[in-house]
């Protein structure tokens, strides 16, 4: 099994056996999400950009306009910091001091470049549109060469990167599991709702079974 060396950075200290550093686990938690928080500072001021984001291999990817700041600051060559988070569960424990949560993230440290090749970084656009919805790429009108001048994309190789979980029941107290308060996880789910057609397609136009079953994009349909 691979792993991540973990750094000063990266190694979990609060609730250390909470960590991960396996390739395993960081990667089937990146590839369970579709929206990244992107941190970076300008002129000495934290920011921190939610975007999209999709995994091919060792790298992360974003991408956005070409007029970004966050694009323009992060290309330049600055440190980042990329975080994703699923939420699992409510955890309700048996005081206030023991609430929390379920959830698996990823956290990973290091500087971005940006896609330089045309040909490159149409694959990459490609690897988006597929990681969002399978199949639907060679559907699509290809994009032209202002669309793929106005879009940066970057990438992040994983080196710096740690996982933390948290999973199971609530941890309370000895003597409050004598108390009888309700206790346990309420689970949380990100599922997909049924498909609602744009307002101005074509007469006509059809849905695809995928767009009818959606279980290829790896998310419960409600």
């Amino acid at each position: 099994m691979n792993t991540f060396v973990p750094t000063t950075r990266t190694r979990v200290k609060r609730l250390h056996k909470r960590g991960h550093y396996d390739e395993a686990t960081v990667h089937a938690i990146l590839d369970a999400g579709f929206i990244c928080h992107v941190g970076y500072t300008i002129e000495g001021l934290p920011y921190v950009t939610p975007t999209s984001y999709w995994r091919e291999g060792s790298r992360v990817y974003w991408h956005g306009s070409s007029a970004s700041r966050m694009l323009r600051t992060i290309e330049a060559g600055v440190d980042c910091c990329v975080t994703v988070t699923h939420l699992d569960a409510l955890v309700l424990a048996r005081s206030g001091f023991h609430h929390s949560l379920n959830y698996r993230a990823v956290m990973m440290f290091g500087r971005a470049h940006k896609v330089e090749d045309p040909v490159e970084k149409l694959a990459a656009l490609e690897a988006f549109v597929e990681r969002m919805f399978p199949g639907r790429w060679n559907a699509l009108r290809p994009v032209n060469c202002k669309e793929l001048k106005a879009t940066t994309v970057l990438w992040m190789e994983m080196k710096e990167v740690s996982a933390k979980v948290r999973t199971g029941p609530p941890v309370d107290d000895d003597e409050d599991y004598a108390l009888p308060i309700w206790a346990g996880v309420i689970p949380v789910r990100q599922v997909a709702g049924a498909p609602e057609d744009d307002g101005r397609l074509v007469a006509g136009t059809k849905r695809s079974a995928k767009l009818t079953k959606l279980e290829h994009i790896g998310l419960r349909r409600r």
